[in-house]
């Protein structure tokens, strides 16, 4: 092979998303103590529940919890690197935010990502919207977070210049 051959990792343009798969995400991330405190601390939450480990013994939890807002952008963060790295234009919007069961420091978070729809826009030529629905589980396969997101997509570029 005379030419060096490159492979550049991306996300996945609008035409190569389909409808109701669904993506596994790797590696999962397991969350520190230092991932909550600066997280919770870098955000203004002055909630004692992620920062006060003696006020925290008091509640039903018996300790401190993740910062709920740390899960749910870890959740979306798994997923760039398979799914919109490179080929999202913005995120529109996110809805149906939930979080059933608490993450404690030690948890590791895996996602998967299942595609809801998807439609080409009708006002920007060249980009398709395309819905997940994001999922997260602890270790022990417990639902910590959904989220669903709207993301505004590129099309695979005319001349087939994929970047």
């Amino acid at each position: 092979m005379s030419e060096e051959h490159r492979i550049v990792q991306r996300g996945l343009y609008f035409e190569e998303f389909e409808e109701g798969a669904v993506y596994v995400h790797r590696p999962g991330r397991t969350v520190s103590e230092a991932d909550n405190v600066l997280f919770t601390t870098l955000t203004m939450n002055s909630q004692s529940l992620h920062l006060d480990a003696e006020w925290s013994e008091g509640t039903e939890f018996g300790e401190r919890l993740v910062n709920s807002m740390f899960t749910l952008s870890t959740m979306v963060g798994l997923s760039v690197g398979q799914l919109t790295q490179g080929t999202i234009v913005a995120n529109l919007g996110f809805g149906e935010v939930r979080f059933p069961h608490p993450v404690r420091v030690g948890d590791t978070l895996n996602c998967e990502t299942r595609v809801r729809s998807k439609r080409l826009s009708k006002s920007r030529p060249g980009q398709g919207i395309v819905e997940f629905e994001h999922t997260a589980r602890n270790q022990h396969g417990d639902v910590v977070a959904v989220a669903v997101r709207s993301t505004l997509m590129q099309c695979v570029p005319s001349g087939g210049d994929e970047r």
